[in-house]
């Protein structure tokens, strides 16, 4: 089979099909939900996907140094939204030794002179995350201090007025509210949170974070500060959930974040869906014990793919060395050994950029999840193809590196062109054309967890791919 190295990956239809984008995303207008309730935007039509990571300790764990050049890192490997805890107590102290808090919820005083503070801190972040074109979703609390009862609705309602007065100007905040916890403990806090940033902050979209293996779509689909839903795939594999009544999912199918996807998408009113944290590159498999072994950038790579073409509209990744900012002086959460710094060559942080590449190299908007594609079996688990396409277009993505048989005439053309799309470094492979109703598939590399491609299907008449190279 002769291969074809990408030179310019689908320049054409990225030029054609949408707005030129500018330097920074929000110079084509503040994020909205697309009119198909699907995907996000911007007011100018300007497709946005989410390729985010967690750096839940951020603000805390590093000083302005290391937060430019972890910023500028996330930047160069394609990630536009970085996740942070805003407080991950109450108070929260930072790198400087700087209270979140120095007078409880009463933020009358907050600006002192002299004094490089806590949220003087935050706001440098937030800029430097700006000057990049990067996103800061802030978790305003961690989920486990509201249930331990370290913030009332009343101190919810001061914190919310002076979050959404300090940022609400700002371009690149997108508010979420939770934190790793369930959506029906304490709820009228969440609610009271909620309302109240969204009351003086117009500019911002709004999320709930949920505990592990579950969504926001069970408890807050209906409330007018949601824009979009938020699920946590989690860290177990499959059969750990053990009884687990709080999750979604049946045992045996925890990994399958692409179950949560769907379910969102079938529920009224219709909002667009992210994975806001699968399980993280290198924590643990079931996240306490390290004797169960470490999730790998496959791991990672699967759980984007599934999730972004069961239907979500982006993807957000983690590695437990970086969420957490491990370096020296710091004690190690869940078995990490490697320091952050180093754990950003580590492959899964640099490979989900492709993802991003590839979808936006379609038209946006008119894609679905569509398993009709597969003309065989869909299969379970890690066998498990995931199907997405548009009017003249598909995308498939196989785990495992098995053969599959494909339904051609999902997509318009009597002639279809077909390419091996890899994962792990944005290559292509060209196949060749088609005029058959169905074809078989057959990656190269062998039939193996890990061996992951994306098959591309276009109507051989679309010119979605120009400039390639031998």
């Amino acid at each position: 089979m002769k291969k074809l190295l990408l030179y310019t990956i689908f320049a054409c239809i990225c030029l054609q099909a949408f707005p030129q984008s500018r330097n920074l995303p929000w110079e084509n207008g503040k994020l909205q939900v697309s009119e198909n309730s699907r995907y996000l935007q911007h007011t100018d039509g300007t497709p946005f996907f989410w390729l985010g990571d967690t750096g839940w300790l951020l603000p805390e764990r590093l000083n302005r140094d290391e937060a430019e050049y972890y910023l500028e890192q996330c930047k160069q490997a394609g990630f536009n939204v970085v996740q942070v805890q805003t407080i991950n107590g109450v108070p929260a102290m930072n790198f400087y030794g700087q209270s979140s808090m120095p007078d409880g919820f009463d933020f009358s005083n907050i600006d002192r002179p002299g004094i490089y503070g806590y949220w003087d801190h935050m706001d440098f972040i937030i800029d430097a995350a700006s000057r990049r074109g990067i996103y800061i979703g802030m978790v305003c609390i961690w989920g486990g201090l509201v249930k331990s009862g370290k913030m009332n609705v009343e101190e919810a309602q001061a914190y919310g007025t002076f979050l959404a007065n300090r940022y609400k100007d700002r371009p690149n905040i997108i508010w979420m509210i939770g934190g790793d916890i369930y959506g029906n403990i304490k709820t009228e806090v969440w609610n009271m949170l909620a309302n109240t940033i969204k009351s003086i902050d117009k500019n911002h979209l709004m999320t709930f974070h949920p505990f592990g293996r579950t969504l926001s779509t069970e408890w807050f689909n209906d409330t007018p500060w949601l824009d979009f839903n938020m699920f946590q795939s989690g860290h177990r594999r499959y059969g750990q959930s053990k009884e687990d009544k709080n999750s979604l999912l049946p045992q045996g199918t925890e990994e399958d974040n692409w179950r949560y996807v769907e379910r969102s998408l079938s529920r009224h009113p219709l909002r667009p869906v992210i994975d806001g944290e699968p399980s993280y590159e290198a924590i643990p498999q079931g996240l306490h014990d390290p004797k169960e072994g470490f999730w790998k950038d496959n791991d990672v790579r699967r759980y984007a793919y599934w999730s972004v073409f069961a239907g979500a509209f982006g993807h957000t990744y983690g590695h437990s060395s970086i969420m957490q900012f491990l370096k020296p002086g710091v004690n190690p959460a869940y078995g990490a050994t490697k320091l952050w710094y180093d754990a950003l060559k580590d492959p899964g942080f640099n490979q989900m950029k492709y993802l991003k590449t590839l979808i936006l190299a379609f038209p946006f908007y008119e894609r679905v999840p569509d398993q009709s594609c597969i003309a065989g079996e869909n299969g379970t688990k890690y066998e498990r193809l995931i199907a997405t396409r548009g009017n003249d277009y598909m995308l498939i993505y196989n785990y495992t590196g098995r053969s599959m048989q494909v339904n051609l005439n999902k997509i318009s053309g009597k002639t279809k062109k077909a390419w091996w799309y890899s994962p792990r470094n944005g290559n292509l492979s060209y196949i060749g054309e088609f005029s058959s109703n169905t074809a078989a598939f057959q990656p190269e590399g062998g039939h193996i967890n890990g061996n992951d491609w994306v098959l591309i299907i276009t109507d051989a008449n679309k010119n979605y791919t120009i400039h390639w190279q031998n």
